[in-house]
C-alpha cells in the first residue's frame, strides 16, 4: 500500500500553526446553520474566504436579520460586496461525462457570479474560482475505462432529444467542457466521437467558510434549497437531508484559512501544503504526471483517515459513526481489530436507509452497484467481529406511514436522507467534517473537517447529534458511553416493531437486503472510486 505523505517531496514545509478549537457551536440541519452562516456574512467586517462543492445563490434567505435586506443569497452576496468586505469563493467543477448536471450547476453558479459583478459597487471584491480537481486517469484506465464512458455518453445523447430547444439553449451555456468534446449533426443529435476523453476522478467536496481570519464555519453541508430541511424532517423522502454543521473559534480558523489560501496549489502541485496544525483534518491528493498506468490520483494528506483509525485503537466503550457511506476497508479493519482487542468496545452506526440516487431516482447503475458492495463487505465484517450484542445499525425515518416498497421507505415509513459526517470516540474524541467513511473522502477528494479533544465540545457534539434522533423523553443514560448503547438497541428494536405513528424518536433497524441484492464486486477498480 502506498504511504501518503503530508508534503509535496521536493518542496519546503511551510512552519506549523498551532491550532486548536476554542468556542464550538454545534448546528443540526439546514434550519439551524443557513441561518447563522447568514448571519456570519451580515457581521463580517473585512474578509470572507470559503470553498464548498455546491453554492447556488438563488438559495433562499431564512434569518430574519438576512430577509431584512434581499431575498436571496444573491442579495446577501452583492450586500456583503457593498459594505466594503472582500470574498473570495472556490466552488467545484465536476467531470462532464461523470457528473453532467453537476457541471451544469457548477457553470450555473460562474453565471451567478458574473450576475453579482455587474450589480455590486464592489465588483473588484469578489474573487470567484471554479476548480476542477487536477488529477487525470492515466490513459490505459481511460481506455479500459471507455466502454463505460461512451454508455454514459449514450446516455447524454438520448436526454438531448428530450431536451426543447430552450433547454438545449441553456445547457449548451452550462457545459463548456462537455461542448468540448461533442457536436450536434445535421439533424441536430449530440454525437461524440469515438475517442477516450480525459476522466477526473477526484473532485474539492470540502464545504467551509473563515470569516475576518477568525470564525470557521465547517462541516458536511453545502448551500442550496435541495440541502434544506428542518429537525423535525417532515417533507416528501426525497426532499429531506439530514446534516451536520458548526462553527468554531479559536486558532483552527487560523488554520482552515492557510488551508484555504493555499488546497489549489497543493492539489496542483505548484506549493506544499501547510504543516498538520492540532484540531483541523484534511484530504489531499494530486495528479500522479508521467504515470499512464493510474487510475488513481496521487494522495498527498490523509489526516482525516489517520485520526479516524488512531481514535479507534484509543476507544474503550463506544464508537458512534454517523455517515453517508461506510464503505472504507482499512477502517473496518481498524474497528475489527478494536473489536478483538477490547470485548467491552461497542459500536453504533447511523447511515441513510439508502444511497440517494438508489432511493430517489432508481439508479442502480455498476457505481452504484459496487458501492453497495462494498458497504455490505464493511457491514458484514464489523458484524462478525462484534457480534450482535455489541453492533447496531441503524436509520432514520418519519413518524408516519408510506405506501411506497422502494428504497425511499424503511419500516413501513419515508426514509430521512443521511449526509453528516461525525464520528465520536467515548467522551475523549470526535471528528465533524465533509468526509465519508469511504476511499474517495479518506484519499482522492479535498476534504477538511475538526478534531474535537475538548470534553465539553465532544459531549456537546454528542448531545446534540446522538440526542437529534431520540424521544423528547430521553434521559442521561440514552448519551453516556458507557450505557447508550443497551438503550439504544432497545428503542431501535421496539421501533421496528411497532407501526410508524407509535414509534419514539427517528430509528429503526437498518436493512441491508436490497444492498445485497445489487451488491457487485469490480475486479480491478480501486475501492477508492465509489
Amino acid at each position: 500500500m502506498e504511504k501518503a505523505s503530508h508534503t509535496k517531496p521536493d518542496a519546503d514545509t511551510e512552519p506549523a500553526i498551532a491550532a486548536s478549537v476554542e468556542k464550538f457551536d454545534v448546528l443540526v440541519t439546514a434550519e439551524e446553520a443557513y441561518p447563522a452562516f447568514e448571519r456570519a456574512f451580515l457581521t463580517a467586517r473585512s474578509e470572507i474566504i470559503a470553498s464548498f462543492r455546491v453554492i447556488d445563490l438563488a438559495t433562499r434567505l431564512r434569518s430574519p436579520e438576512a430577509r431584512k435586506i434581499g431575498t436571496t443569497w444573491m442579495d446577501l452576496l452583492i450586500h456583503t460586496l457593498d459594505r466594503g468586505v472582500a470574498v473570495r469563493l472556490v466552488t467545484s467543477d465536476f467531470d462532464p461525462v461523470a457528473a453532467p448536471e453537476l457541471h451544469q450547476v457548477a457553470w450555473r453558479t460562474l453565471r451567478q457570479i458574473a450576475a453579482v459583478r455587474e450589480l455590486t459597487r464592489n465588483p473588484s471584491l469578489i474573487n470567484f474560482t471554479l476548480a476542477l480537481h487536477d488529477a487525470r486517469t492515466g490513459t490505459l484506465p481511460r481506455l479500459i475505462l471507455y466502454p463505460i464512458v461512451r454508455h454514459k455518453m449514450n446516455q447524454l445523447a438520448r436526454t438531448w432529444t428530450e431536451m426543447s430547444e430552450a433547454e438545449r439553449q441553456r445547457f449548451r451555456i452550462e457545459t463548456p467542457r462537455l461542448q468540448k468534446i461533442c457536436f450536434e449533426d445535421s439533424n441536430g443529435r449530440l454525437c461524440f466521437p469515438w475517442r477516450p476523453v480525459d476522466l477526473y476522478p477526484a473532485t474539492h467536496h470540502q464545504k467551509m467558510a473563515v470569516f475576518d481570519r477568525e470564525t470557521l464555519y465547517i462541516g458536511g453541508l453545502d448551500l442550496n434549497e435541495r440541502r434544506y430541511d428542518t429537525k423535525r424532517h417532515r417533507r416528501a423522502a426525497e426532499r429531506t437531508w439530514h446534516d451536520i454543521q458548526a462553527i468554531a473559534t479559536g486558532p483552527v480558523a487560523q488554520a482552515a484559512q492557510a488551508h484555504l489560501e493555499s488546497f489549489l496549489d497543493s492539489v496542483a502541485g505548484r506549493a506544499a501544503p501547510p504543516s498538520a496544525a492540532p484540531g483541523f483534518l484534511r484530504t489531499l491528493s494530486r495528479r500522479r504526471r508521467g504515470m499512464p498506468l493510474r487510475l488513481a490520483p496521487k494522495t498527498v494528506l490523509r489526516e482525516i483517515e489517520t485520526q479516524h483509525i488512531e481514535a479507534v485503537a484509543r476507544a474503550r466503550h463506544l464508537i458512534y459513526l454517523e455517515t453517508q457511506f461506510l464503505r472504507h476497508l482499512p477502517l473496518a479493519r481498524a474497528l475489527e481489530r478494536r473489536a478483538r482487542a477490547c470485548p467491552g468496545l461497542r459500536l453504533i452506526v447511523v447511515l441513510p436507509a439508502a444511497p440517494e440516487d438508489a432511493a430517489f431516482d432508481s439508479n442502480q447503475g455498476l457505481d452504484l452497484r459496487y458501492g453497495e458492495y462494498q458497504q455490505v463487505r464493511c457491514l458484514t465484517q464489523l458484524q462478525r467481529a462484534f457480534g450482535s450484542d455489541r453492533f447496531l445499525v441503524a436509520s432514520p425515518v418519519q413518524p408516519r406511514g408510506t405506501e411506497s416498497d422502494g428504497r425511499d421507505a424503511l419500516e413501513d415509513a419515508p426514509l430521512i436522507y443521511v449526509h453528516s459526517k461525525v464520528s465520536i470516540f467515548d467522551d475523549f474524541g470526535a471528528i465533524l467534517s465533509s468526509a465519508n467513511l469511504n476511499g474517495r473522502s479518506m484519499r482522492w477528494d479535498t476534504e477538511a473537517g475538526l478534531y474535537l479533544d475538548q470534553p465539553a465540545h465532544v459531549e456537546e457534539l454528542r448531545r446534540r447529534v446522538m440526542g437529534h434522533w431520540l424521544p423528547p423523553q430521553s434521559g442521561a443514560a440514552y448519551l453516556d458511553p458507557q450505557s447508550a448503547f443497551g438503550h439504544w438497541r432497545r428503542l431501535v428494536e421496539s421501533n421496528s416493531a411497532l407501526p410508524p405513528c407509535q414509534r419514539q424518536g427517528f430509528l429503526v433497524r437498518y436493512d441491508s437486503d436490497a444492498a445485497r441484492d445489487i451488491a457487485t464486486p469490480v475486479p480491478g477498480m480501486p475501492e477508492e472510486v465509489v
